[in-house]
């Protein structure tokens, strides 16, 4: 594998984290507790190891500009932006909640849950929006 193949397993990885997440919420909104609870342990892994290739491809590739103008340029931004910001803040979001999970304090990790999953899944798809708007 090259670095330049990182990209492409970074946005693979936000997919298939957005699409765990998803399986995840269905599971629990059906009472499946235990099918949630291994969903989600799974989309915590695999979003732990997006992490370590997303950084691994910027500390040794730098950085991409995108290359479009006018509205898209734009809208590119705009979804650049607010997929930052909330990246940076979903990681102790996601950690508070498996947290509370593991802890079984069930009435908090829920209320930290339905705050928690609507960010992760914005952050996994735009993830894979801004990788399909750059290459």
């Amino acid at each position: 594998m090259e670095v330049s193949d990182l990209p492409f397993v970074n946005a693979s990885l936000n997919a298939l984290s957005g699409s765990l997440l998803l399986a995840g919420y269905v599971c629990i909104r059906r009472g499946h507790k235990t099918a949630h609870a291994r969903l989600m342990i799974a989309a915590f892994f695999v979003s732990t190891i997006f992490l370590g290739c997303y950084l691994t491809y910027h500390y040794l590739a730098g950085h991409k500009s995108y290359e479009g103008e006018g509205l898209s340029r734009t809208i590119y931004f705009l979804i650049l932006i607010s997929h930052i910001i909330l990246a940076a803040l979903v990681v102790p979001m996601v950690l508070r909640t498996v947290y509370l999970a593991w802890k079984q304090r069930w009435e908090v990790h829920r209320w930290w849950g339905r705050l928690t999953f609507p960010v992760w899944m914005y952050v996994s798809v735009t993830g894979v929006i801004v990788y399909n708007m750059l290459y």
